[in-house]
């Protein structure tokens, strides 16, 4: 298919380009394409991007609230509502991995604060058997024993079948310092990001100009592109590939991403969402302009296949019986089904999607 130019223009604007002199007669030609270039960047990064950021840190407010509820001894009732505000505030977080660039990097590095896995149960036991009080500040230096997986862990409990009769006081003591630092850093990232915060978004708003860290909006457009294929890498060669694998080619539950709470398959799925709401540009009911609105007049056919590539790796995630735990070892087919669709999606991005943003005009 012959390239097409890359607006919303007709084609003959490609030849009808601003013409600018200057009082020493530089010419600056401007980019038609320029306005849905920035239609495209400050939708996805403010209404997509500082939106899912925002939410995550409202449920983790709410996750921290519930954690702060529970009495010793705790009832079934309070384990309950902890653990529905946990996978509530595990949803935003995992539809945010499509774009682990900028503050949740830089932030003291907030990304293993949040969610580093597979959890590391001898040393949350180490701090735990410690007779000094568990703080978030104490827990600040050790990524292995803080974020979502610690509070999994003590919430479902290794088996998956933890009741509430089991968690001890000093348990709930580490689960209040870890939501309390949880909370930190979702408040920390998602104040990076705003427009009245850090004011991160605006590097992308403004992609090209004055104060942006990319210097034009082709860059920022790549950017959030290896975003998208950076997640479909990981989710089929790590979240996927090490727990069914991992043991030498037989599978390695211990691996696996959210193992106490069964939560890996929407993890998994929630990650690729985070590509279809970065590509179409929308989240949480909210529409506006994605890459799709750029692919689809270079290419309306890569466009087709991006969007059908997103749905079938979904749809083969969800498809996966059971848990992912049993799946690994029991349905091992499904699961290889699974790691396929997402592969296929990682190899589009990888091989047409990055080469037409680097190509564009």
């Amino acid at each position: 298919m012959k390239n097409r130019i890359f607006s919303l223009a007709i084609l003959a604007m490609a030849s009808a380009a601003l013409v600018n002199c200057s009082n020493n007669n530089e010419v600056t030609i401007e980019n038609p394409n320029g306005p849905l270039y920035d239609e495209v960047l400050t939708n996805v990064a403010n209404n997509v991007i500082v939106e899912t950021y925002g939410e995550l840190n409202t449920k983790a407010i709410a996750l921290k609230a519930s954690i702060n509820a529970m009495t010793f001894p705790a009832t079934e009732e309070q384990v309950m509502a902890v653990k529905l505000a946990w996978q509530a505030t595990r949803a935003p977080w995992e539809q945010s991995e499509s774009f682990l660039y900028g503050p949740v990097g830089i932030e003291e590095v907030v990304d293993p604060a949040i969610d580093s896995w597979p959890v590391d149960v001898a040393s949350i036991e180490v701090i735990k058997n410690n007779p000094n009080p568990i703080t978030a500040s104490s827990l600040a230096d050790n990524d292995d024993a803080r974020g979502f997986h610690t509070i999994e862990y003590f919430i479902w409990g290794i088996n998956s079948n933890k009741t509430a009769a089991e968690i001890t006081a000093r348990e709930i003591e580490f689960l209040r310092a870890a939501a309390d630092d949880l909370q930190q850093n979702t408040q920390k990232l998602y104040d990076a990001w705003k427009a009245g915060g850090g004011n991160y978004v605006a590097n992308f708003s403004n992609a090209g100009g004055l104060g942006s860290i990319y210097p034009s909006q082709k860059a920022a457009l790549d950017e959030i592109v290896q975003g998208l294929a950076g997640i479909a890498t990981e989710v089929a060669t790590g979240k996927i590939e090490e727990p069914l694998n991992g043991n030498a080619g037989t599978a390695k539950p211990e691996a696996e991403e959210s193992r106490f709470s069964n939560n890996s398959k929407l993890d998994f799925a929630n990650n690729i969402r985070s590509i279809e709401n970065i590509y179409l540009g929308d989240y949480n009911g909210a529409t506006g302009k994605g890459l799709t609105d750029i692919v689809k007049f270079a290419n309306p056919t890569l466009d087709t296949n991006i969007q059908a590539k997103i749905t079938a790796a979904i749809t083969a995630i969800n498809a996966i019986p059971g848990t992912f735990t049993d799946a690994i070892s029991n349905n091992r087919t499904a699961v290889q089904n699974a790691q396929t669709k997402v592969n296929e999606l990682k190899t589009l991005l990888e091989s047409q999607l990055l080469p037409l943003i680097t190509n564009l005009q």
